[in-house]
């Protein structure tokens, strides 16, 4: 009878925590590390994601500038692409804009002309295009679409541009007087050049 109670003591003891170890068990310490390296595979993938989603939007982008450049034409290190719906000057920009360019901003005499013989071309009828030059902040300031100064103008001076005035304050490019410049009023309905930086 004493040795049944000896196995039972012996066994309780074997099955009460340890006094003075201060290990935790493998199971405890095993559970967080799984969960940390899935978190950390986790984080991975996420990222990898991240970076082809990135890849795929500057694929389209690439696609996107590439169908432009053969409607229009590619010069100066951009395409350039006259659209035949005229819109008032603020809608002309937004929409070069909501298609990955902005307004066209010719910066030497070479880049007005080769706009010039460019819409001469592709939109017959049409005299006035806006370009992407306004004075619109403060009056006599021209700046570009980006709010940079302007350093180049090709203003028609035999018509006295740019006349001023609070209301012309927007930019176009004229056929009819061989691609100089003259300023309108920004509500006018024009064509306009939508130019997109080729990477």
């Amino acid at each position: 009878m004493g040795r049944p109670g000896l196995v039972f003591l012996l066994v309780l003891t074997s099955m009460l925590p340890q006094q003075g170890s201060s290990r935790p068990s493998r199971t405890r310490k095993a559970v967080p590390a799984r969960q940390t390296e899935a978190a950390a595979d986790e984080d991975d993938v996420k990222s990898q994601i991240n970076k082809l989603w990135l890849e795929v939007n500057s694929l389209k982008e690439m696609q996107a500038l590439q169908t432009v450049c053969l409607r229009g034409i590619k010069a100066h290190r951009k395409c350039y692409l006259a659209i035949e719906e005229p819109k008032h000057y603020h809608e002309a920009n937004e929409d070069c804009i909501a298609q990955g360019g902005t307004l066209a901003i010719p910066r030497d005499l070479n880049e007005n002309n080769d706009l010039r013989d460019y819409v001469r071309r592709s939109s017959s009828g049409s005299k006035d295009f806006w370009i992407g030059v306004t004075d619109i902040v403060k009056e006599g300031q021209y700046v570009d679409v980006n709010s940079m100064p302007i350093s180049y103008f090709n203003w028609d001076r035999t018509k006295k541009q740019p006349t001023g005035g609070k209301r012309e304050s927007c930019v176009a490019l004229s056929l009819a007087s061989q691609g100089k410049w003259h300023d309108e009023v920004c509500r006018s309905l024009k064509k306009y050049i939508c130019e997109y930086l080729i990477p």
